[in-house]
């Protein structure tokens, strides 16, 4: 029926409106990862052409490039940056529509499976609002890999015909491995946790063209060329700059926060996982806290998760139907999430991010399991055909009250700063803005969480570079100074202020520190912010003992 093609519109309307809601509240702070992507953009449109993300090896800047695109067309602001991450999303669930359609043949799950990611748990929510660099381009380009992989290995139409009606090939034909390839290089640079949808995909494509020994060897010469061309970003930076960026895909930069010991680390991730990934993951906390959403919904989403998961497993491995290879690959996908983040250096990072891949997966094998919940009830009893439907709403209705719950707390509201000591109140920075321009004071010093929204927000005219500590026990990384340029213009400046945040021993260093150097100088408070300001002479962080690997 007609009909059933307005669900999806429909759903993607509810998912903007969800997101624009959210954004015209003022919930969602903008973070420094997003202040980065956008002075990126604005580099980009400036001639600048990045790689990869300020100051490291991996990220690639696709992400930066279509900030560009929106910046193009808008202008440098952070309305813009979020509609590339919502556009994002809402051709994520578009795809996951079609996976559910190409899948089980099904409008009623694919239907409920774009709905549960319309109105997901917080950490969707989150993710498909803000950016950090590439995780919405990962899930619209996983969505599309798996599309491909059901297309050239089971090019079955998708209402279902029976199998003599299927093509010798697939429409695409050998072209679609190199387009495959293509999409794949292209998801490996901007982000490499694309490699949980490409493991099941390949391995997928052996077991099924295994007889095939001709066809299997060009197909995987086509994929492997066109990977070489989609990742030629990644590539090229190896070949001139070295292995930091197989390094750092393998998480290098955070690898002290595991144990040296990897069977230890392994089990320390585990427990990560199992104690705080599956709570955010189903909704039952936000990826920054430890508070409990939605409180007296808990056991039913526990129950429900738990039932998903556990049909999700015995579907996989022992029903054979049309929906076999659809469910290997989601199941795939699953398991390489969970395996990776337990025995990678990741795993010491269970806010959730990293199991943005588990989003799509979730939503259809909760959509199938519902879809036969209610067809079996309906068998059993007509007038409970709407028992299906009823099970879908309270999980929206859950999804959607920890939304609201998490929203309503603001500050922080829906942020990705996951310590306390970076989660600043943004509000207030206009009014920094303003002060330091009337006094003058545009180089200086700071931490990472100010530096980049301070640069966008005031057209970089605002320069202060992160050369110090944020954290209680002192610790920084010289990788918070990312953007070399910005240390230049600081270096050559007659003066610095120094802003610090919601850290009073690190202003009772700095003042002894001023004091002992027998510099005049003048300090303020406006919101989160601690500004430093008139120095009678300009002092450098290294002066005052910091901006090293160690505390002062």
């Amino acid at each position: 029926m007609a009909y059933r093609w307005l669900r999806l519109p429909a759903v993607l309307l509810v998912a903007a409106a969800v997101r624009v809601g959210l954004l015209v509240a003022g919930v969602v702070p903008f973070n420094a990862d997003e202040a980065v992507i956008g002075l990126m953009a604005r580099h980009i449109l400036q001639g600048e052409r990045p790689i990869f993300f300020y100051g490291q090896s991996y990220l690639g800047s696709l992400d930066a490039w279509l900030v560009a695109g929106a910046f193009a067309a808008l202008g440098p602001t952070v309305p813009a940056i979020r509609l590339v991450q919502i556009v994002l999303f809402l051709c994520t669930i578009a795809t996951t529509y079609w996976l559910g359609l190409r899948i089980y043949g099904s409008h009623w799950i694919a239907g409920a499976a774009a709905t549960l990611l319309a109105i997901p748990p917080v950490l969707f929510t989150l993710y498909g609002t803000v950016s950090l660099g590439g995780y919405g381009e990962a899930l619209l380009i996983g969505n599309l890999l798996l599309l491909l992989a059901l297309h050239l290995l089971d090019p079955r139409p998708v209402d279902g015909k029976a199998a003599s009606s299927r093509p010798a090939r697939p429409v695409l034909g050998f072209a679609g491995w190199l387009l495959t390839g293509l999409l794949a290089g292209l998801g490996f640079w901007s982000f490499p946790l694309v490699v949980v949808y490409l493991i099941p995909m390949l391995v997928c494509a052996v077991v099924v063209l295994r007889r095939k020994v001709l066809a299997l060897a060009l197909d995987g010469f086509l994929f492997a060329a066109g990977f070489a061309i989609g990742a030629a970003p990644w590539l090229w930076y190896t070949a001139t700059h070295g292995l930091s960026t197989v390094f750092e895909t393998g998480g290098q930069a955070i690898a002290g926060a595991s144990s040296p010991i990897l069977v230890l680390a392994a089990f320390d991730h585990l427990y990560n996982f199992l104690l705080f990934g599956l709570s955010v993951i189903w909704g039952i906390r936000p990826p920054w806290s430890a508070q409990f959403l939605a409180l007296a919904l808990i056991p039913y989403a526990l129950a429900l998760h738990s039932a998903v998961l556990l049909f999700a497993i015995r579907r996989t491995g022992q029903q054979h139907d049309r929906a076999t290879l659809g469910r290997w690959l989601l199941a795939g996908t699953s398991f390489c999430v969970v395996v990776g983040f337990i025995i990678t250096p990741f795993g010491a990072d269970p806010s959730g991010r990293y199991f943005m891949p588990l989003a799509v997966p979730m939503a259809l094998f909760t959509a199938e399991m519902l879809n036969w919940f209610r067809l079996r009830r309906r068998r059993r009893s007509p007038w409970r055909k709407w028992f299906g439907q009823a099970l879908t709403l309270a999980v929206i209705a859950f999804n959607w009250w920890g939304n609201v719950q998490s929203a309503a707390s603001f500050p922080p509201g829906l942020t990705t700063q996951f310590d306390a000591a970076t989660q600043v109140d943004q509000r207030a920075l206009p009014a920094v803005i303003d002060f330091l321009r009337a006094h003058g004071e545009t180089r200086g010093y700071t931490n990472y969480w100010v530096e980049y929204p301070l640069a966008f927000l005031s057209q970089e005219q605002l320069i202060f570079v992160a050369q110090l500590p944020y954290h209680p026990d002192f610790r920084y990384t010289p990788r918070d100074d990312r953007y070399l340029p910005y240390v230049d213009l600081v270096a050559a400046g007659p003066r610095a202020a120094y802003i610090t945040t919601q850290f009073p021993v690190l202003d009772q260093q700095l003042r002894q520190g001023l004091t002992a150097l027998d510099v005049a100088y003048q300090e303020t408070t406006i919101g989160s912010y601690h500004i430093f300001y008139g120095l009678s002479r300009k002092v450098t962080p290294n002066e005052l003992g910091f901006g090293t690997e160690c505390c002062p």
